[in-house]
């Protein structure tokens, strides 16, 4: 069976994949003070990290609206993929598109990843290569559900100024971390929230404790697949790599660029992980 697959452009997945894996992007709106910018193909990402750089004002983001989701489904069998609800309106706005296209003769279902960035691409992954196993709606449904409250999300940091800024990072973790002068590495609890996880004192640690954060979660990594994002660091990203493929036993390691929203609240340097 077909199905229209869709996310929000928090997936961090390249245009060049989104075509091959035919998902359909729905872009946020990125602000810089005054100015807005959308989040799709037609962002130049440099210019517009250079200007949120400079940027005094405040910075964010907003969901799409729920007709920009309706038109994505279409009339369509379709999966979706959000933000977590607990840190964006995307979900609850795919929801209400998912209302309209039903009423055209749509069948949505969508699902809050409880994740971001490289957990949006992890759970895409999963459902496409259970709709080439040919199980049935159903079927890949509740097996997508279990996987969203197995997987787990980590990420790290350079600036949490853009995040905390935002509420989405609570003001005494923000506040130890400032004063501590650590690089945070944090995670997505069951609820979807951003937690601090752990902390070391310099970038030359983050390689080695993020990686000891696949084995503090006591999961078999036999033939699963995780996700690395990056925001313009393509070399941790390439070391933590190779330290995650000497250590356990992914089938399958990918590893991209963030787009336009998960660069503006990964900062420069920041790194995400999803397994």
């Amino acid at each position: 069976m077909n199905y229209t697959l869709v996310a929000d452009s928090c997936c961090d997945l390249t245009r060049e994949m989104r075509a091959e894996w035919g998902v359909k992007s729905v872009p946020l709106t990125l602000t810089l003070g005054e100015e807005s910018y959308i989040d799709d193909d037609t962002l130049d990402l440099p210019d517009f990290m250079a200007r949120m750089h400079a940027c005094k004002a405040r910075v964010g983001s907003a969901a799409p609206a729920p007709g920009q989701y309706a038109d994505a489904f279409g009339k369509d069998d379709a999966f979706a993929v959000t933000l977590s609800s607990s840190l964006s309106g995307s979900y609850a706005s795919a929801m209400s598109g998912k209302e309209i296209a039903e009423e055209a003769g749509a069948n949505v279902h969508v699902f809050d990843s409880r994740s971001a960035a490289a957990g949006e691409v992890l759970i895409l992954l999963k459902i496409r290569k259970l709709i080439q196993e040919g199980l049935q709606k159903s079927e890949i449904i509740q097996k997508i559900e279990n996987f969203i409250k197995e997987m787990s999300t980590f990420f790290v940091l350079d600036n949490i100024d853009n995040l905390y800024k935002n509420g989405r990072l609570g003001r005494i973790t923000a506040t130890l971390i400032s004063t501590l002068h650590i690089r945070p590495i944090m995670g997505a609890d069951r609820d979807g929230n951003i937690s601090l996880v752990s902390h070391v004192q310099g970038w030359k640690q983050v390689v080695k404790k993020l990686a000891d954060t696949i084995e503090n979660t006591g999961r078999d990594t036999t033939g699963q697949s995780i996700v690395i994002t990056h925001c313009n660091n393509i070399t941790f990203a390439d070391e933590l790599k190779a330290e995650i493929e000497r250590r356990y036993h992914f089938s399958e390691i990918l590893m991209l660029p963030t787009r336009g929203v998960s660069s503006l609240y990964a900062n420069e340097k920041g790194i995400i992980i999803a397994f």
